[in-house]
């Protein structure tokens, strides 16, 4: 089965049970400063999770793109990727534990659909603690349904527990769905879960039933919901009785692209198909990060940094295949070709996408030569040392100041006889890590998209900047995207220049006018046709359900002052805002500026 069947047969099972397929959204969340990227199906239907009514329904389906870091280093195994295909199903309010479940094991089993052998499923539940029981009633419906007491695992909340979101909110247990491979078991212990690589998981159902309290307690909610997930990499690997994500017919074309680059063939050396692994998951990321609406390009700081860590990282693995001159765009070809039927974006974004590659592997080819350049001013010194031995502290000063990887340090220092202190540059590069990451918790603190009272007020206040910029700038200025935390608010837009100081002063004005004059704030429910007929403003880009929140700011009948497709959260009325400040405007990235204002009370 091919990943677009794969895809096809999990919207029809779905919609056939009354479920309505809503759009995948970006890559790029909007207004959330705890991730960088869209990291699971669920994460852009958070509000509604959090009880919002979503305009498609209570039951809800689609497959979104997801890119997760967390584990960036572990990418070249069979079955890491950064970036993945998520398929998820939703309830908000409507079925529960026994409707997902029973629902899961018919898609997953039936001939119809995937016809995967009862025996070869295992499942894991929550064991329970003292915030909350064991799952039984999970656990009995899977027996229920066949699966033996054997083939049940009971694990703890770091397995089989989601959320809160933040501090606080709804969380519950989940039981996830697990492939077994057949291996030998690696113990008596052995069971769905088990990192051993006899069993993958590839489906998750979470049950949001409780809500976590400020006090730390666990209460009862009184509407309780579904958030599915399945992959589609590792279920397409099982179904095709392969063992390996990247030997499935969705890296085929991708990875026929770097061997033709290597003149390579895969499967003849572990060291150089890790390489082969590396370059595929890591070109298809970067292309789907610059094929999206959204798209962010490279640079030093946040998704940018992450896109050119993509980047560098695959041009590495592919000087040491051999690979000479430019390529990357030959490998990014081939990952538009394979995925534009269901992402049209990356075929429309196609030239910004080759563009931005070009230029990140020219800058890294300097960067690489002034690392060598570096190096060699240092040998004299390092050949005095009788030890032969190159520190761990000049390592990583070549790798913080000129962004030279480690493993090119010791390449040059094995050319010369010498070997890297490693263990001193890993201690270095972990102190390094946890001041980026305190550095960042301070960035990203917060719970997964914020609905605090300040957030909310500055999520509406995004609509009047929105406004305010396009009286005084012209009507083609766009929203790029927005960023919001509890101190401030970060909004992209596209214009051609730079604001003059007379027209940040302006577009002040009228934003503090418009909070001054307490307008009403209201939303409605409708079409995206009738949405735009009535001219609302969508964000350019982005993909809506048929059924949209219309967001007015303004008496329509005094006459009104921003109408636009939002998801929400928005105060009642713009007096409770405060007076609103710009702080800062600037340029983002070619044709698109960047304003940070904050509300004040």
């Amino acid at each position: 089965m091919t990943a677009d069947e794969l895809r096809s047969k999990y919207i029809e099972f779905f919609k056939a049970r009354g479920h309505t397929q809503i759009q995948g959204k970006s890559l790029i969340p909007d207004n959330d400063p705890t991730v960088l990227f869209t990291t699971a199906g669920m994460h852009p239907l958070v509000p509604y999770l959090l009880g919002q009514e979503h305009p498609a329904g209570k039951r809800l389906v689609d497959y979104q793109k997801c890119i997760r870091t967390g584990d960036i280093d572990e990418v070249g195994d069979p079955s890491h990727l950064t970036f993945f295909e998520m398929l998820g199903n939703w309830s908000l309010g409507d079925y529960f534990k026994e409707g997902a479940i029973r629902m899961s094991f018919e898609f997953l089993t039936s001939p119809q659909w995937l016809g995967i052998p009862v025996e070869r499923l295992g499942v894991t539940v929550f064991a329970g603690d003292e915030d909350a029981p064991r799952d039984e009633e999970s656990a009995a419906v899977w027996r229920s349904l066949g699966i033996p007491e054997s083939r049940i695992s009971y694990l703890p909340k770091k397995d089989n527990w989601w959320g809160p979101a933040g501090a606080t909110g709804p969380c519950g247990p989940d039981s996830e769905m697990f492939y077994d491979f057949g291996k030998e078991p690696c113990g008596p212990d052995c069971g769905p879960g088990c990192s051993c690589g006899k069993w993958l998981e590839i489906w998750n159902d979470v049950f949001m039933q409780y809500n976590k309290t400020s006090g730390g307690t666990y209460e009862a909610l009184a509407r309780t919901c579904v958030d599915t997930g399945m992959g589609i990499e590792r279920t397409v690997t099982i179904l095709n009785g392969q063992q390996s994500v990247y030997d499935t017919e969705i890296f085929a074309g991708i990875r026929g692209a770097v061997e033709k680059a290597a003149a390579y063939r895969y499967g003849g050396d572990e060291a150089k198909d890790r390489s082969v692994r590396i370059i595929c998951d890591h070109v298809r990321s970067a292309v789907f990060i610059l094929g999206d609406p959204k798209a962010v390009s490279p640079s030093n700081l946040g998704a940018g940094y992450v896109l050119r860590r993509l980047i560098r990282r695959a041009v590495r693995h592919g000087r040491k295949l051999g690979i000479e001159g430019p390529w990357l765009n030959s490998v990014a070809g081939a990952v538009v070709e394979g995925f534009k039927g269901p992402y049209p974006e990356l075929a429309e974004n196609q030239a910004f996408i080759m563009e931005e590659l070009d230029k990140e592997g020219e800058k890294f080819s300097e960067t690489l030569q002034k690392g060598e350049h570096e190096f060699e001013k240092l040998l004299p010194n390092l050949l005095k040392d009788p030890r032969k031995i190159m520190s761990g502290r000049l390592a990583f000063r070549l790798y913080d100041t000129y962004g030279f990887p480690i493993e090119l340090t010791e390449e040059l220092a094995a050319e010369r006889g010498m070997t890297v202190n490693r263990e001193e540059f890993d201690g270095a590069f972990k102190k390094h890590q946890e001041l980026s990451r305190a550095g960042s918790e301070q960035v990203f603190k917060g719970g997964l998209q914020d609905h605090s009272e300040i957030a909310t007020k500055y999520h509406t206040a995004t609509h009047l900047l929105h406004g305010a910029l396009r009286m005084v700038l012209g009507d083609h200025v766009a929203q790029k995207g927005s960023n919001i935390t509890a101190e401030r608010m970060r909004f992209d837009f596209s214009h051609p220049a730079p604001m003059t100081a007379e027209e940040i002063q302006r577009v002040q004005d009228i934003v503090n006018e418009q909070i001054r004059r307490d307008l009403p704030v209201s939303m409605e429910v409708m079409s995206l046709e009738e949405a735009k007929a009535g001219g609302a403003i969508a964000l350019f880009g982005e993909k809506y359900e048929s059924q949209v929140k219309v967001y007015t700011i303004g008496d329509p009948s005094a006459g009104v002052f921003s109408r636009e497709v939002c998801g929400g959260p928005h105060v009642d009325r713009t007096g409770v805002l405060g007076s609103f400040k710009i702080q800062k405007e600037q340029s983002s990235s070619a044709g698109v500026r960047r304003i940070r204002a904050v509300l004040n009370s």
